[in-house]
């Protein structure tokens, strides 16, 4: 019911902007987070927003490059990435809590999302 789209090839120092899509689900009732996972490699937080948009986390390593946002109104979050690298070559994933108006504690922590979109991959190259 969550679908991420928008991924691609990208060079070093490009742009993508992932969306996060739903369909049969009222998005605007969950905090929606963003992970990322290499193959061999765990899942990793990358961005995480509140139902109301309020409240926004980011991890470590993406923070200043990129933006997460959200339009209830068309049902879809998005992930802005700005500057980047080819450590940030993964498959990013959109995911929702078990819970809807509840933000998770660790925000990062994969396992108390309980709806997860289908991937797209990111590929940055050097």
């Amino acid at each position: 019911r969550l679908q991420a789209y928008g991924g691609g090839l990208v060079q070093a120092g490009g742009s993508l902007r992932l969306s996060c899509a739903a369909s049969g689900f009222n998005l605007g009732y969950y905090a929606i987070g963003w992970f990322r996972q290499v193959p061999g490699k765990e899942r990793e937080g990358v961005s995480c927003i509140s139902n109301s948009g309020r409240g926004i986390y980011y991890a470590d390593s993406i923070k200043g490059r990129f933006t997460i946002s959200r339009d209830n109104a068309k049902n879809t979050v998005y992930l802005q990435m700005n500057s980047l690298k080819p450590e940030d070559t993964a498959v990013y994933s959109c995911a929702a809590p078990s819970e809807r108006f509840w933000v998770p504690p660790v925000v990062f922590d994969s396992t108390v999302y309980r709806y997860w979109g289908q991937g797209t991959q990111v590929t940055v190259s050097s």
